[in-house]
């Protein structure tokens, strides 16, 4: 085993205890008790993660324990102010504060992910069309997109680790590599699929 497979075995290990605790309105969600997606979906995210900022991922995991705080609870928090403001207006003063320079990151690296999903769209629109809308302005109750998930799960990392990722998206982004492209590769294999291309024409075929 790579040492960057042990990094994910444990973030993804750490992950699934804190989502076991998520509360949800409901009771208990269904993807709550599906562990093979869940391991896939977040192992999947890491493929295109450099060691440091796995390392670094992996070091507000730990610390996040040790405050007694949980990082997938905080995240699903920060989606619910775009698509259930009032509800997010009681909770959000739980929620810690963010480092003045965190919004700036943010914003810097959803400038160059977003684009990512434009083009798998456009390239694989049949896998593309089973995942979140893009844009947060798609957002409704209920359904938060790409755009809003990824900025709430952003915004529960250090600035350490943001500082680390969005140089990762940047180095990616200058070697003409799509990210989002690496993580949904290696997602589709785990469902048994050859390739990108091969799931896209299958899943068209089912169309």
């Amino acid at each position: 085993m790579t040492n960057k497979e042990e990094l994910l075995n444990e973030i993804v290990r750490i992950e699934w205890d804190m989502f076991q605790n998520v509360p949800n309105i409901g009771g208990r969600a269904l993807c709550q008790d599906d562990l093979k997606t869940f391991n896939i979906m977040r192992y999947s995210q890491g493929m295109s993660w450099s060691e440091t900022t796995l390392e670094s991922y992996l070091n507000d995991l730990q610390e996040a324990k040790r405050e007694g705080r949980n990082l997938p609870t905080e995240k699903y928090a920060r989606m619910m102010k775009s698509t259930s403001p009032l509800e997010y207006a009681q909770i959000e003063y739980l929620l810690p504060s963010l480092d003045p320079e965190v919004p700036t990151l943010i914003d810097r690296i959803v400038e160059i992910v977003l684009p990512w999903e434009e083009e798998i769209s456009e390239n694989f629109p049949y896998v593309r069309g089973r995942g979140r809308p893009i844009y947060s302005s798609e957002d409704r109750l209920g359904v938060a997109s790409f755009e809003t998930y990824l900025r709430a799960e952003l915004a529960t990392y250090s600035k350490k680790t943001l500082e680390l990722y969005y140089q990762n998206v940047l180095e990616l982004k200058l070697e003409n590599i799509n990210g989002d492209e690496v993580v949904l590769e290696y997602m589709v294999k785990q469902y048994g699929y050859n390739s990108l291309e091969e799931a896209n024409e299958r899943l068209k075929a089912r169309a």
